[in-house]
């Protein structure tokens, strides 16, 4: 993927209460409060749980999308990179978007957490205070992000008001000391609106104008001034110039002034050259000479002239002059830099990459040292050989009577096109020309299928329908030994498949009956003691302990407290808990239902007055609970059917889906 350039389509950075109301209202506007304490449990959690699963859900496509928009600093060209250092810090820049995915983590955690918890929630009171908490715990988190969103905000409207700078493109970059007339250069020679000021540090960021040259697209960089001092001491004004110079592939423009109108000296403007060309390494460099209107290089005294040309020794620096304000030399200095640097790009690609043996001989030599031209070793030179007819045929001529006929010419004679098929197979080369019309073989899985044909199967098929007709004549088929059943065994066969058909069908609509029931009925799923005994009876079993065990236990449900409460004190015959004592009676009770052991209410109490006391104290007590479980703003509860603000009078031209 190539890096990216321009970051003009990040989407703005909303602000922590921002962010809150977006999230907020999106949640209460998709999943609206319509619950009421009469619901299902089940269906309360499963409302409360959605409404903080959405919450979060929001949360963290918006902080996602706020970390993918920015640029990855690892991901991005190396000029940019340390352009985003110089500007806003990559330390900080970090840290805001680790912050921002710190708390997406967070605000997922605490979303688990009390999905888990509403998960356990015992009434509509109980699961909207979780809900509560839970939104509470992350608006809390996203007011910690006040001042990370802030600062990433101010980076996005930087960032989107940066020049769009390719680091791989033709480029022209242009340095110097302050107000030596960069930026007049810049706007003479593209259609930049660049500002130009007869004071220093008129340009503080990086200016890019885009120049035609061959019909192929430049880019021209104007940077910041210059001064000759160390790097630590440089602000960021400055520093983008040096990273622009440090890491763009380009062309170098340094503009100096002779005549020291821009209010630095030329031994000034040699020592910055001295200085920052370390960075010039491997790049083509012009030294220009601007304001030539005002002072040549010749017009200098010899040992300045003698210090300028110490910066062209090395045969690599081309020195050019120019002049913006007459416009003498400007477009001279820009076709001679653009040639020169056409030409030095062509020779880096054809040097780009090593040879198999490690030589450096770039990319035109490991092409080269793959082709192979063969040369006969007798030296003798051979011809081209042009066969006879083809040398000495005559030239296609239409209006010649004995021009040759080609396959055109028989197409015409044989009714043209769509009528007439020319034959491909007079062209074949085959070892017996009697072959071109041979039938072409049939091949199956690498088999003729020809050779698997039978030449006589007509002649078989008729002798076999022959005596088939022969033996239907002669009554082969009618006799008795072939039909395995009688009469009578087909229609016991036949009823047989009809019950079984009818017994399919009875169990094909009982199922369908008993889809949402059980699959037994229950009046046929009970049987009585009595019916137990007689059938284990019949079985010959004996079943006197069994019935004994089933009469305890039915007892043990409290079905035989009524009897003997009915009965006499020791309880009558019938009676099989009269033997049982109160303890075990009251045991057996409390296992068959969930009863409590007291009676709370009246346990404890002295007197109907007490009572009554103790009941108004417990419903002042519940009081504030009630009120808290009340209705609230959030409940969005409509009393009314028809309420009038909504239906009455004139409607307007906004959605009518406001609920």
């Amino acid at each position: 993927m190539p890096p990216k350039t321009t970051w003009k389509d990040i989407a703005p950075v909303p602000t922590a209460q921002e962010f809150l109301d977006i999230v907020l209202s999106r949640t209460q506007r998709r999943l609206p409060t319509q619950i009421r304490a009469g619901f299902k449990i089940s269906r309360i959690r499963a409302f409360y749980t959605r409404k903080v699963k959405f919450t979060q859900e929001t949360f963290s496509e918006k902080l996602g999308s706020i970390q993918q928009s920015f640029p990855v600093l690892n991901d991005i060209a190396p000029f940019h990179r340390d352009l985003m250092n110089t500007l806003y810090d990559a330390d900080h820049f970090k840290v805001a978007l680790g912050q921002v995915s710190t708390a997406k983590h967070l605000i997922e955690s605490i979303s688990r957490d009390y999905v888990r918890l509403i998960k356990y929630g015992q009434s509509l009171f109980q699961c909207k205070q979780l809900k509560r908490a839970a939104l509470g715990r992350m608006a809390t988190i996203l007011k910690r992000l006040k001042d990370p969103l802030l600062y990433l905000d101010q980076v996005r409207q930087h960032l989107g008001r940066l020049p769009s700078i390719d680091p791989n493109t033709r480029t022209l970059l242009i340095c110097g000391y302050p107000n030596v007339g960069k930026s007049s250069f810049l706007r003479s020679v593209t259609r930049a609106d660049v500002e130009v000021q007869p004071y220093a540090f008129t340009t503080k960021s990086l200016y890019v104008g885009h120049l035609d040259y061959k019909y192929l697209k430049f880019q021209c960089i104007d940077t910041p001034g210059l001064l000759d001092r160390p790097l630590d001491e440089m602000n960021t004004i400055e520093m983008q110039s040096i990273t622009a110079i440090a890491h763009l592939r380009s062309a170098i423009l340094y503009f100096m002034d002779l005549s020291e109108q821009c209010g630095y000296s030329v031994e000034a403007q040699i020592n910055l050259y001295k200085s920052i060309k370390p960075l010039f390494s491997g790049k083509l460099v012009f030294i220009v000479i601007n304001k030539i209107d005002i002072k040549r290089p010749e017009d200098l005294d010899p040992e300045t002239q003698a210090a300028l040309q110490g910066m062209l020794k090395s045969g690599e620096v081309e020195m050019l002059q120019l002049s913006c304000n007459t416009q003498e030399g400007v477009q001279a200095v820009k076709n001679a830099a653009c040639e020169r640097l056409l030409a030095d790009r062509v020779a880096q690609k054809l040097k780009a990459g090593t040879t198999s043996s490690g030589a450096v001989g770039g990319r035109l030599a490991d092409v080269m040292s793959r082709i192979h031209v063969a040369q006969p070793l007798d030296g003798v030179t051979r011809e081209a050989f042009i066969p006879e007819a083809v040398k000495y045929m005559k030239k296609y001529d239409k209006s010649d009577p004995e021009k040759r006929k080609l396959a055109r010419d028989v197409e015409g004679e044989n009714g043209g096109a769509g009528v007439f098929n020319v034959d491909l197979r007079a062209d074949y080369l085959l070892k017996d020309p009697a072959w071109k019309y041979d039938k072409v073989p049939e091949l199956l899985d690498g088999k003729n299928v020809y050779d698997y044909i039978d030449p006589d199967i007509d002649a078989k098929l008729q002798a076999l329908e022959e005596e088939e007709e022969r033996l239907e004549k002669e009554g082969f088929y009618d006799s008795e030994e072939d039909i395995d059943d009688s009469e009578e065994e087909i229609l016991h066969k036949a009823s047989l498949i009809r019950e079984k058909q009818a017994l399919i069908r009875n169990e094909a609509r009982m199922r369908k009956s008993l889809k949402n029931r059980a699959m037994i009925p229950r009046k046929f799923g009970k049987k009585t003691i009595s019916q137990l005994d007689d059938h284990l009876d019949e079985l010959g079993v004996d079943t006197t302990d069994i019935v004994r065990r089933a009469r305890e236990q039915s007892t043990t449900r409290g079905r035989s407290t009524t009897r003997s409460r009915l009965g006499t004190e020791d309880g009558d015959a019938m009676d099989v808990d009269s033997a049982q004592t109160a303890q075990e009676r009251f045991r057996s009770r409390s296992r068959a239902r969930s009863q409590p052991a007291v009676n709370r209410r009246e346990d404890g109490v002295q007197d109907v007055t007490s009572r009554s006391k103790a009941e108004r104290a417990a419903k002042l007590g519940q009081r504030k609970m009630n009120r808290m479980a009340r209705q609230g703003e959030a409940d969005r509860h409509v009393a009314a059917a028809l309420p009038k603000h909504l239906f009455a009078g004139k409607r307007g031209m906004g959605k009518t889906s406001r609920r």
